[in-house]
């Protein structure tokens, strides 16, 4: 698809809400195809990919996106073109290898497959390319959801950012490791969650303040992945709390 293609696509889209369009296949299907794929080469030789958005308007500030389990699929691809409806330089990150799950089975040995060497090797490479590219600002904020949130984080502690949002995401990191974040974090996080529950985040807030670093930590009467609109524990309007939240933290952080 060519640039101006891409262009249309995001323009036609104009006014449609994110929850509206991740709630329809096709239409997210539409946002998908819109995205350029670009490559970089990691330290280690290897080539990796990720899908873009460009906002009409630059140099901008950029956002990283990383997947959940379920890998680098229509409704990551579109949160994409979302963010650069809203002003930002937009890149997803696909740490599957093109491989994308649509049952837990299979998203699980995706996850578990997952070098955490080469996977920060993959983040790092992109964070830097962001960076570089001219048409950013050289401001990077970055964005996970899930088993993405806790690559967030980790993202986040091995290359510096300017601001991080964890989507539910593991966050069992030490004071010492989270000394190095450069910017603010903040949190989304569910109370009805079984797994990244109030015990993991209550060691999280007190680890940051060990470490002096700025946290901000928000709680949703909500369950798991109550951001995903294809899954059981979506929650519409904590979504879009949520959604409205980060777009405002980018915003204050990045700009």
């Amino acid at each position: 698809m060519s640039l101006l293609a891409r262009r249309s696509v995001l323009t036609g889209l104009t006014g449609v809400p994110l929850a509206a369009i991740l709630a329809d296949p096709r239409l997210a299907a539409l946002a998908a195809e819109s995205l350029e794929t670009v490559t970089a080469e990691t330290p280690d030789g290897r080539q990796v990919s990720a899908a873009l958005a460009v906002p009409e308007s630059v140099p901008a500030p950029a956002v990283l996106l990383i997947h959940e389990w379920w890998g680098l699929n229509n409704q990551i691809r579109a949160v994409t073109t979302e963010f650069a409806r809203e002003g930002f330089v937009a890149l997803a990150v696909d740490l599957f290898d093109g491989e994308v799950a649509t049952a837990a089975e299979d998203a699980q040995r995706l996850t578990q497959a997952v070098d955490p060497d080469q996977a920060t090797g993959t983040l790092t490479t992109w964070i830097d390319w962001l960076k570089a590219d001219s048409r950013t600002t050289g401001k990077v904020g970055v964005v996970g959801w899930c088993f993405g949130g806790g690559w967030a984080l980790n993202a986040s502690i091995a290359a510096p950012v300017d601001a991080t949002v964890i989507y539910y995401g593991r966050v069992e990191r030490s004071a010492e490791d989270l000394a190095k974040l450069n910017g603010p974090v903040l949190g989304h996080f569910a109370e009805q969650d079984q797994w990244i529950n109030q015990e993991m985040v209550g060691k999280f807030e007190a680890a940051m303040e060990e470490a002096g670093k700025s946290l901000e930590v928000h709680w949703y009467s909500a369950n798991h992945a109550f951001a995903n609109p294809t899954g059981a524990n979506y929650d519409r309007e904590d979504a879009q709390q949520a959604w409205t939240r980060t777009l405002e933290f980018f915003r204050q952080n990045l700009s």
